[in-house]
């Protein structure tokens, strides 16, 4: 018998809904139909509480195939969410453009370093379209910290290119207007992002 007609059996003799299995061990109910129905494996430590919960061994729910893949599945799962964390880290902290002294500004026969909120010589279109990136960046970045675990194929097949792509559009753009420093603390925050999405290959 597979693990999932295993599951299903388990979960029928306590009388459980998917939903309610999916409460007891802190997962989606879209988890618990991918493992019942053979489309997914329980990472290791769903299966420990699913052990646990229907007090039975992890020998008796997977074959030692399917303990390969569950701890396959398990360091693909930490990877994942290792990169998400350094993603929406890297986009958090483009704030500091916002503070710090990134941007270049003519005064007169000198070019003084100020802060984007403090950038006031250059054209209001230039300095919304830096407004633009940066918080793009940032909000991309909140938005991969916060849904990690969201199940939109669209999101998790999307989040990191679309970080990616606005990275590479904030180093275009400063490099453009002459802005060095940001744009190449964009740069660095681009490599480290192109490097992490190579090695996932």
């Amino acid at each position: 018998m597979e693990l999932g007609e295993k599951l299903q059996e388990l979960r029928r003799q306590k009388g459980l809904t998917q939903e309610e299995l999916a409460g007891i061990l802190y997962v989606s109910r879209t988890a618990v139909s991918k493992w019942e129905s053979g489309r997914g494996i329980p990472n290791i430590e769903s299966l420990k509480a699913i052990s646990k919960y229907f007090s039975v061994s992890i020998d008796e729910l997977l074959s030692g195939e399917q303990l390969l893949a569950a701890a396959d599945e398990d360091l693909r799962q930490r990877e994942k969410h290792l990169r998400d964390i350094v993603f929406g880290l890297l986009d958090c902290s483009m704030i500091m453009f916002l503070f710090l002294p990134f941007f270049g500004e003519k005064g007169g026969e000198i070019i003084k370093e100020v802060s984007l909120l403090s950038l006031s010589g250059i054209s209001e279109y230039i300095r919304s379209v830096y407004f633009i990136i940066v918080f793009g960046i940032i909000f991309t970045g909140i938005l991969i910290l916060a849904f990690q675990n969201c199940d939109c194929n669209f999101w998790i097949k999307n989040k990191h290119f679309v970080s990616l792509i606005l990275s590479a559009a904030g180093t275009v753009c400063f490099m453009m207007t002459l802005q060095p420093y940001a744009a190449f603390f964009c740069f660095v925050f681009l490599v480290i992002k192109a490097i992490m999405l190579i090695k996932r290959r």
